[in-house]
């Protein structure tokens, strides 16, 4: 680590960024929070823009340490212990935030679940992992309504012996009922002391596990650690975006996806820097509200997934010229490659043709941006939609299919990286053989991303998508076999193919095709059943926007169902549907093409 940022802070030795204990060993939330209490305890760390318009909470990084210690404090009290595993199941909040700093500073490993998930995907999250602990609120809100989180949380626990405790946080005045190993959080933190002192961490200690969809039905929980992960999203926080202490950075992600984990909470606090919490949505109340709060909070970096700026681009540009948007300086796109027409319409009317505009590429595995047209020289040339220069010490490389190295400008291939860097995951929770099979065994000596790319004549990257069976949903990651999964469940269903397919609004949408065990008259009713396992099993966006009855699959000979037909199907590329000698009956497609135009005919009308 021979950068400034990781000057050991030992008796004697100089005030550098990074504080380490002796033996190089750090805890995380000293980093983020007591090294700037020191220095200017009054600076505010946190900007809670709540769902409600116009009540913006500051919290200060004095407030937000004093938060972290007594949650962390109250976390002891009840057994919590270093090593231990805590589910955080909370809509972003100052709360939220202090629930992870907690953990890191007693040693306890988080895993934030995102508070829209189902009962059932929370409960095989928390199994997976053994956590001993969640942390909840009463309820969440969002785009003014209220979800019953606690209420999930119970239906989800009943399944779960490794849970001894439930630490209920209220979030509105609702009472809800608390059972025998239910703690109100915010009563037992009052009675806490105020310090806490940090655990002694190793800077390869597990510091967090976050679920992402594999291509198999099962998430895998990706572990990161302390010092690497750290390093790595306070650096890239800083560059990417040109941060200056000061500015007011809004990252408009929630802290249930890696983006808010390494650009709300760990990289700005680690920085020292004043970081938004948006707890609404695009909408609400109206399509003008990330360019009003933009305005209200003197926003100087705005971070967003493009298929929010794509339902935006919808309602058209007085929504966004209504407000002053003089205070940015730095734009970024996130969670999926972003089209030209949205990259324009960011850049233009957003930004007015004067801030930068960032399409960054980078993944829960590793751990912080990648590939980004910043940092670079001053004034260098940034082309629409493409996330162009890696960043310090990553080196892409470009794979044939044979697994060779792909020399030269101007063509496409698998996206390896070719060395390790410090942000990068460590393992699978539980299943290391997992992680070398997807990500080192394609192309033994490197790191397998899962996307394609193309290499520019100027030898910069942008991003072609997934090669495998994983669909980009709203910026949400998800494995078609875990839709497929959830739907199997339906006893007239033997089974099921999911394909995804460009959709103007959420960059990808699911499609499934169906077979049903005996014709039938309910098709829409079995179709509306479907759509609720889906959403109860895993969550509302992972829902199919089309489900299509068939006769049967497209098959090879060993079984295998050949996803990439149907994709050509929906995606009316039937005239090329390239190799089909290797299935099963050849003439599946032209039965499956039928029902398709069909179903197409019937939806139009």
């Amino acid at each position: 680590w021979d950068s400034p940022f990781h000057t050991a802070c030992q008796p004697g030795a100089p005030a550098g960024s990074a504080r380490w204990f002796l033996g190089g060993r750090l805890n995380v939330s000293v980093n983020c929070l007591d090294q700037h209490v020191e220095k200017s305890p009054n600076r505010v760390a946190l900007i809670w823009e709540r769902d409600e318009p116009g009540t913006a909470v500051h919290v200060t990084y004095r407030e937000l340490l004093d938060l972290t210690c007594r949650l962390a404090n109250t976390l002891k009290k009840y057994g919590i212990q270093k090593g231990d595993r805590v589910a955080i199941y909370m809509s972003v909040s100052p709360l939220s935030v202090a629930a992870m700093l907690a953990c890191a500073r007693i040693g306890a490993v988080h895993t934030v679940i995102f508070a829209g998930f189902s009962a059932e995907s929370l409960a095989g999250r928390i199994m997976d992992s053994g956590c001993k602990a969640v942390i909840t609120y009463n309820q969440g809100v969002r785009g003014g309504r209220t979800t019953e989180l606690k209420a999930t949380v119970d239906e989800a626990v009943k399944n779960c012996p490794s849970i001894k405790h439930v630490f209920v946080a209220q979030r509105t005045d609702n009472k809800v009922q608390m059972g025998d190993r239910d703690i109100p959080l915010e009563e037992e933190m009052t009675k806490a002391d105020s310090v806490c002192t940090p655990e002694s961490m190793d800077s390869e200690d597990m510091l967090f596990m976050l679920y992402t969809s594999g291509s198999t039905g099962k998430p895998k929980g990706i572990v990161h650690t302390q010092a690497g992960y750290l390093l790595y999203a306070a650096l890239t926080h800083k560059y990417v975006f040109d941060y200056q202490q000061g500015d007011v950075f809004g990252c408009v992600a929630d802290i249930g996806w890696i983006t808010g984990h390494s650009y709300v909470v760990y990289g700005p606090l680690c920085n020292g820097a004043t970081s938004v919490l948006f707890e609404s949505t695009p909408v609400y109340p109206d399509p003008g509200r990330y360019w009003e709060v933009v305005q209200r909070l003197k926003i100087n970096q705005f971070y967003g997934a493009p298929t929010a700026i794509r339902l935006l681009l919808n309602y058209g540009e007085e929504w966004v010229k209504k407000y002053d948007r003089s205070s940015l300086k730095v734009l970024g796109s996130v969670g999926e490659p972003i089209n030209k027409e949205a990259w324009q319409w960011f850049y233009q009317v957003v930004g007015e043709g004067r801030c930068a505009l960032v399409d960054t590429w980078w993944q829960t595995e590793t751990g912080g941006i990648c590939i980004a047209p910043r940092p670079s020289e001053e004034k260098a040339e940034i082309v629409p939609a493409m996330a162009m220069r890696p960043f310090f010490g990553i080196v892409p490389v470009l794979m044939d299919e044979n697994g060779e190295v792909i020399e030269g400008n101007d063509v496409s291939g698998a996206l390896c990286i070719a060395q390790p860097w410090p942000g990068m995951a460590r393992t699978i929770h539980g299943d290391h053989q997992r992680f070398i099979d997807a990500y080192f065994k394609t192309y033994p000596g490197y790191y397998f991303t899962g996307d394609g790319a193309y290499r520019s004549q100027k030898g910069y990257y942008q991003i072609t998508g997934r090669m495998d069976d994983i669909i980009n949903i709203s910026g949400h990651r998800l494995g078609t076999a875990e839709i497929e999964d959830a739907m199997a469940d339906h006893p007239e269903i033997p089974e099921t193919a999911v394909v995804g397919y460009p959709h103007k609004i959420k960059g990808e949408g699911a499609f499934a095709f169906v077979v049903l065990k005996e014709q039938t008259a309910h098709v829409d009713h079995i179709k509306e059943e479907l759509k609720s396992l889906v959403a109860s099993k895993i969550a509302k966006y992972a829902v199919p926007d089309h489900i299509l009855v068939v006769k049967r699959l497209p098959k090879t000979r060993s079984g295998k169902i050949m996803r990439r037909l149907l994709r050509k199907v929906i995606t009316e590329q039937s005239g090329n549907m390239g190799d089909v000698t290797t299935l099963d009956d050849p003439s599946v497609v032209k039965e499956i093409l039928d029902a398709y135009q069909k179903y197409k005919e019937k939806s139009s009308s």
